[in-house]
């Protein structure tokens, strides 16, 4: 999850900055009357925190937001581009025009870098688009740039132990140039204050079924800043030493498809307002499944596949096993490897941190559950537009500030025309830093014809995480497509059974009985996220289509509700991934397993969006609009709740991989989706609905 990080917003407010830089190495060594003070920026250590003192190598990283220009007609502008009926529909602009209408001028960027590298950091990105820029350096560099204290902090028992750099005296910087920089995303303030994305998927872990990163960092005994600086010097490179993630195997029994084997049998009785042959769970969906389902087959095996159109894929790290997997799997399951060009890399800009390899704190990332995340999300776009290229945009690790810049690295470059994100907060961020950044890159994707998809979160309403019914973040801004989750039912011949909203309680099976009882609100397990905004208000596209029950549900003006459109999520309906795992004797080998959350929700319908943007010669940009005008028509399933509640019963190996230690049974009930309700229409849980086939296809945008 992510917790709240320290962002410095330099000025009155936290939308403008008072100062930036200066031209020149000399700006590092302005005189003080030269100077502004960030307002709140010194550092004080609580109680149980130890100053380490400050080795003048310590190594110091630094994300800087530059302030766009015109972002109100900016904004006005990629609207119009947006929207099916407007004049100024899908004419894109070049990066030239953007750069010059919206993005930080070449000046401001050019005083930013100078004075940076004057102190002595080095720039390690700053794109065409400058809209953030990167930079590495040391405390020395540090205190000279901002006329600081810099120190090494080791954080309480409470926080882990955690080690950081925080100036311990006010931050200052030159007046010169007042107005470039936004804010510093990144940079100073606790490990425990960064903001740690999460995958949405639920690769294998028990405790509520979600996705845990596995964290090696541990409290830590006190040491020195001698003792670690070294080890925080060699963090320096864009590979990891990460062995394949911890195997998973599916139990048997499990179904090739809904309702093959039934459960009815062997199991206890359920209520008799269920679904009574329940079936064990299915293995996992293959690609034909699930092209069979949402009725794509007839346009994938006639050659509309999405060639020509590309899909960027942005998540942390890199599995080094990940194309060798995919293109065995794809064979395996009747499907062609990537073909020479279809398959791209980008490497971050930034070395790799808060990984594996983070010899100072520790895995804070579980780089190696981001393997399984990646894996999911390239063999489901693939499944879904095979003839799509693929481009993989690994960050330099899960906080923001290094996925922000992966994902500007798609827009700045056009690297693709359709981007999927299987990643997210927990909740809303109120940062506005943080939201003004994203909000800018999300625009000029917009402008530039680039889809932005987020999965729509796993924790449902997350009353159970937060105590408050929020949606995620980023699926909730109103400039990306939030996509909701569903549980799918698919058929012997690969045909649509059904699809209820995704949220599931567990019952064990203990002593013969089920434990809580089927469909007990104490057996929630996790379902897909959805809800009002407490921070956007609602966007033109939702106006007419979202009932005012939902848009005022927080009482007060008409609000922004996710998600936007739903799929397959639920991982009791899953899809089988194939990938190279660590099995407990040591060996690395490919092997296959059941996976689902809403990261497979997203990556399904940025396949379909790609066959879209084939079909329609062009790409749909940011597509919202043109979902919502589909709204009510057969180019959607509207999912509603069931006449009869699903649920199928699945088998997991205790131990994780074999039978050696028994198997354990439980029951998963559908449709159990707290406070979000899928109804007729528009709902909080599938959005306007699921895509069905050629008519969301060729339906799009027309």
């Amino acid at each position: 999850m992510r917790t709240h990080l320290r962002a410095y917003v330099l000025g009155a407010s936290a939308m403008a900055l008072v100062a930036a830089a200066v031209y020149g190495p000399a700006a590092a060594n302005a005189h003080p009357s030269d100077l502004v003070q960030i307002p709140d920026s010194a550092y004080t250590l609580v109680a149980g925190e130890t100053d380490l003192g400050a080795p003048r190598d310590w190594p110091v990283r630094l994300t800087l937001a530059l302030n766009t220009r015109n972002q109100a007609q900016t904004d006005a502008l990629a609207k119009a581009i947006s929207t099916p009926g407007n004049p100024q529909y899908g004419h894109y602009l070049s990066a030239w025009q953007i750069n010059a209408l919206n993005s930080p001028s070449e000046s401001d960027a050019r005083a930013v870098t100078s004075w940076l590298k004057g102190a002595g950091f080095t720039i390690t990105y700053n794109p065409s688009n400058h809209l953030i820029i990167d930079a590495v350096g040391t405390i020395a560099s540090a205190d000279k740039a901002f006329h600081s204290d810099f120190h090494v902090i080791q954080g309480n028992a409470d926080e882990g132990g955690f080690i950081f750099n925080a100036p311990l005296t006010p931050l200052f910087v030159p007046r010169q140039v007042n107005g470039a920089v936004n804010g510093f995303i990144d940079g100073f303030g606790t490990a425990k204050d960064k903001r740690l994305a999460q995958p949405l998927n639920s690769r294998k872990a028990e405790s509520k079924d979600l996705a845990k990163n596995a964290r090696r960092a541990t409290s830590r005994a006190k040491t020195t800043a001698a003792a670690i600086v070294k080890k925080a010097a060699s963090i320096t490179k864009n590979t990891s030493s990460a062995p394949p993630d911890a195997a998973f195997v599916n139990a048997t029994p499990c179904s090739t498809y809904w309702g093959e084997k039934s459960a009815a049998a062997d199991m206890p009785a359920v209520p008799s307002s269920f679904y009574q042959n329940i079936p064990y769970a299915p293995c996992g969906y293959t690609p034909a499944q699930l092209r069979g389902a949402y009725g794509v087959s007839g346009l994938t095996d006639n050659g509309l596949n999405g060639r020509g159109v590309r899909v960027a894929i942005i998540d942390a790290y890199n599995s080094p096993t990940i194309l060798a997997d995919a293109n065995h799997y794809a064979v395996l399951h009747g499907g062609k490897a990537f073909r020479n060009g279809q398959w791209r890399e980008v490497t971050p800009p930034n070395p790799y941190n808060l990984g594996y390899d983070d010899q100072v704190n520790g895995d804070l990332c579980g780089e190696q559950g981001w393997y399984g995340e990646e894996t999911l999300d390239v063999e489901a776009v693939h499944a879904m537009a095979p003839g799509a290229g693929v481009t993989y945009v690994g960050a330099a690790s899960c906080d923001d500030n290094d996925l922000l810049t992966a994902l500007n690295q798609v827009v700045d470059g056009h690297l693709a025309d359709i981007v999927s994100n299987s990643w997210g907060s927990t909740g809303e961020t109120t940062d506005p830093l943080l939201l003004s950044s994203y909000h800018a890159v999300f625009v000029q994707a917009a402008l530039k014809g680039i889809g932005v998809f987020f999965s729509s979160g796993d924790n449902g309403d997350e009353v159970d995480t937060t105590g408050v019914r929020q949606p995620d973040y980023p699926a909730v801004d109103p400039w990306v497509t939030g996509v909701g989750g569903t549980s799918i039912g698919i058929g012997k011949n690969n045909n649509y059974l059904f699809e209820t909203g995704w949220g599931t309680t567990k019952s064990s099976l203990v002593s013969g009985a089920w434990s809580p009882a089927p469909a007990d609100p104490a057996g929630w397990l996790y379902g897909a996220g959805g809800g009002t905004s407490s921070v956007f208000a609602q966007p033109w596209y939702q106006k007419g289509v979202v009932p005012s029950s939902l848009s005022k549900y927080n009482g007060g003006a008409k609000a922004r509700v996710v998600p936007d459109i739903g799929a397959i999520a639920d991982p009791s309906t899953g899809f089988l991934v194939g990938q190279t795992q660590t099995f407990p004797d040591g060996t690395e080998k490919y092997s296959e397993y059941r996976i689902g959350g809403t990261s497979l929700a997203s990556p399904v319908m940025a396949g379909i969006e790609a066959l879209a943007d084939q079909a329609a010669g062009h790409a749909h940009g940011f597509a919202n609009p043109a979902i919502y005008d589909l709204n009510g028509s057969r180019a959607l399933h509207d999912v509603v709740d069931p006449a009869k509640i699903y649920s199928d019963v699945r088998s997991d190996y205790i131990n994780g991989v074999d039978g050696t230690d028994g198997v354990k049974y439980s029951l998963r009930v559908f449709n159990q989706t707290e406070s979000l309700h899928t109804i007729p229409g528009y709902d909080d849980v599938t959005g306007v609905g699921t895509p069905q086939g050629a008519r969301f296809v060729f339906g799009l945008g027309h």
